[in-house]
Order: structure tokens, then sequence, then C-alpha cells
């Protein structure tokens, strides 16, 4: 990670943290770097998310974009995994988008996206960061015909779209489908697909005003997406966050199937048809204990990685695996996709309902998930924390008494100045005791 780039691009508080003045620079940068590299003008696609200052950092980067001689495609309001969709696809130089993901409101986040739809090199953003602190020369100013600029591409959101339908293998009539879209980048999105399959859709938190993304909503609040599903005994409901390149859903019953379990069922699905390449599933170090025995039983492998859906698809493109995600779901299906993406994920999982013919609440049934409490705990220095000698002792100690029967896990956030402590047991009490105990040495 960088001064300014996480593990998830650019992230801060709106004109504190994060600026127009960054987002001008980093446009600024990015198409005098790119023409530098091709010789030519530089093609970008720019979408944005539904918080207030999105606009704002919108405009900024197309400023910074044409003023340096590239051309800005404007897909508006839209997620995540539609731009590097569209990148991959058309004949673009790379993707920008302007999102804090599941964050508040008043947060945004610039993410980079290289033109085969992945998140942008380390060396690159190496590049940018170097620019924004100004230790590199001025990239110059475009004259003339050589000022670039901007296009409505719209109908690269629809063609994204249209590609999703197009997975579905077969219709969705007589299905009763939930979605929870989060006030954020899937409002305008998943109920069309879901409508064009044929689903009865019933839609909450589709009415973005700029400051309510998130807000006691989408798959980090997903308690209302539990309660429509109860009360109007829908066959599931799928729960998105602000950009949409995550999802975790809701059973028949209203219980929650996060991402493990998600992993979970489609991998044996993948398995029983002979599609899972490798026999593996790339998983991230905070999956629960129970999604491996479940893999176990069924001779299923798996990898952990790091934090991080960049992280699991760079494992899954070095060793050739199809499918990994996140607890958190952020799901990959690198057949279709080059990062998580929500309503494919959605997508999904309605395929193993519909052609298992089942419920989802029986497909995720073989995992039982053992009781995990995290904690986040401020801070001011993150490696200094990890470092204190009286946190690596409580550390070692809790994982002696535990054994088998739980683990420990002290990281630091990729995009906030917190300590994540994370502890996994066979009870509730359990965890509560060691996180407690963990928590005030981090304080």
């Amino acid at each position: 990670m960088g001064k300014y780039f996480g593990t998830d691009g650019f992230r801060g508080e709106a004109n504190r943290g994060l600026t127009a003045t960054h987002a001008f620079q980093i446009g600024r940068f990015l198409g005098g770097f790119y023409k530098e590299q091709k010789g030519e003008r530089a093609k970008f696609i720019i979408g944005k998310d539904t918080r207030r200052s999105s606009y704002m950092l919108e405009y900024a980067l197309c400023a910074g974009l044409t003023s340096s001689g590239a051309d800005a495609y404007l897909l508006h309001v839209t997620t995540t995994p539609s731009i590097a969709y569209v990148v991959r696809t058309e004949d673009f130089d790379g993707g920008i988008m302007i999102s804090a993901s599941h964050n508040p409101f008043y947060d945004n986040g610039i993410k980079l996206i290289n033109s085969r739809g992945e998140k942008l090199d380390e060396t690159t953003i190496a590049r940018v960061e170097a620019y924004l602190d100004g230790k590199t020369p001025e990239m110059p100013l475009a004259e003339k015909d050589e000022i670039g600029r901007t296009v409505d591409y719209a109908a690269g959101r629809n063609r994204y779209m249209g590609y999703l339908i197009s997975l579905a293998i077969r219709s969705y009539r007589g299905m009763k489908v939930g979605l929870d879209c989060a006030n954020g980048s899937s409002w305008m999105l998943a109920k069309s697909i879901f409508d064009a399959l044929g689903a009865k859709t019933y839609v909450i938190n589709a009415e973005p005003d700029g400051t309510n993304i998130n807000m006691n909503c989408g798959s980090t609040h997903i308690e209302g997406l539990q309660e429509l599903v109860r009360r109007e005994k829908l066959d599931v409901g799928f729960a998105y966050d602000g950009d949409a390149d995550r999802c975790l859903a809701v059973d028949e019953n209203g219980d929650v199937v996060d991402g493990d379990k998600i992993l979970y069922i489609y991998g044996r699905y993948m398995k029983e048809r002979g599609k899972l390449l490798n026999n593996t599933v790339v998983t991230t170090i905070m999956s629960n204990m129970g999604l491996y025995k479940a893999f176990d039983e069924l001779g299923i492998n798996y990898e952990k990685t790091a934090v991080g859906d960049k992280y699991v698809y760079e494992n899954m493109l070095a060793n050739g695996h199809r499918l990994g995600g996140e607890q958190s779901g952020h799901i990959i299906f690198s057949k279709y996709a080059s990062t998580g993406d929500g309503i494919l994920t959605s997508i999904k999982l309605m395929e193993v309902i519909l052609e298992r013919k089942t419920t989802l609440s029986k497909l995720a049934a073989p995992v039982r998930i053992y009781p995990q409490l995290l904690e986040n705990v401020r801070v001011a220095d993150k490696e200094a924390a990890l470092a204190a000698p009286a946190l690596l002792a409580a550390v070692k100690q809790a994982e002696q008494e535990l054994g088998d029967n739980g683990r420990v896990l002290i990281r630091p956030s990729g995009t906030e100045p917190v300590i994540r402590v994370m502890v996994e047991a066979e009870t509730d009490e359990i965890c509560r005791k060691y996180v407690n105990r963990l928590a005030a040495e981090v304080k």
C-alpha cells in the first residue's frame, strides 16, 4: 500500500483526505502518461456511485484527463464491475471508478483499472503517487486540437447489463426475489436485470439522494432485506454495497448467506459438474473455519490470501483458478469477470437454486459457521500498534489457549486508520472474551 492508494484505491473523506485537486492531478497524470506510453491520445472510461461528492470528483478527473489530451467516456452512475467489463471488452486504455464502496456517504474514493479490467499495477500507482507529491515533472498541457473531450457513454452500461442477462441459463419466472440496492450504484441496474429475466422483484433502498448510500442498508446492514424476505415470503434476497462489487444473500427463511457460504455453494456446484479447475477455491485469511471443514468433506482444496479481492484475483490469475472471494461478499468468477461483481454473484446463485431445484437454505446447510467477532480499533499509527510487544504476547497467549478450536487475526485496515481484531471460536462468549482482551492491548 502506498501513501494515498490502499488495497481498494485512493480513499478518504471528500474535500479532506480526497479533494478535487487530487482528482484533477490523477486525471492529468494518467492522460499524459498513457499518451507517452502509446504515442497517441488515450481513452478512459469513468463511472461513479451516488455520493454527492462523486460529481465533483468526476468533473475534476475529466478536466485533468482532457487537459493532458486524453478522452473521457462517461458511464455516469454505474457499478465498479461494469467499468471493468467495458474496459476489457472495448478499446480503452483504462477505467476509473469513483466510489468508497461500503463507506459512509461523506467518504469517497478513486479506483484505477487497467485495460484488462484489473486493478492497476503497483508500479503505475507509485508513479501516480509521486506525481501527486510533486516528485516528477508536470505533465504538459494539451493545446489546440490535442485537447481531449468528454463523451456520454451510457451505451456501455447498457451493454454490460445485456451481458449479465445473457449469462442466466434459466428463466426466473415464478421466483420472488428481493433486492437491496444500498441507495448506490445498482439502483438503476439490478431491478431491470431481474425483471428482464422474469422474476417478481421486490426492491428496497433504491432512492439515492447523495447522502443515504449504505445508510442502514445494503450488504453491511442486511437486516432490512431479511425483514423484507420474511414479510413478503420471498424465495431469496440479494444485498449489494455502494458500488455493487459485493453481494450477500438472504435465504427463504430470512437467514444470511455470506460470502463463505456462497463460495461453498458455487464451489460444490462447479465440482459436481467437473468445472472447478484445479479443484481449488481461493479465499482470504478472514474466511471461517467452518468453510474449510466443509470443503475438506467435499475434497475441495483451498488457498488463502491477504484480505482484499485484489489479492484473491492475483492468486486466481497466477494459478488458473476459476472461483474465489471474500466472506464480505466479493466473489470472483474469473471466467466471466476480472473483479468482484454483486449482480453477477446473484445470477450465479440463482443458477444453482434453479438447476438443483432446491432452496438456498438447503444449499448452504452443510457449512457450520463458527462464531466470529470482529472489532475495529482506531489508532494513530497502525504499524506501531501492530509491533507493540504487549500485543504480540497477548496474541501468542490467546492462540495457545484456543488451540485447534479457534483462531486470532489482527490486521490493519487497508482503507481506514484502524486495527481489526478478529477472534473465531466455538461460542460467542469465548470470542468476546478474547476480542476484549486483545482490543484493550491495541488501545
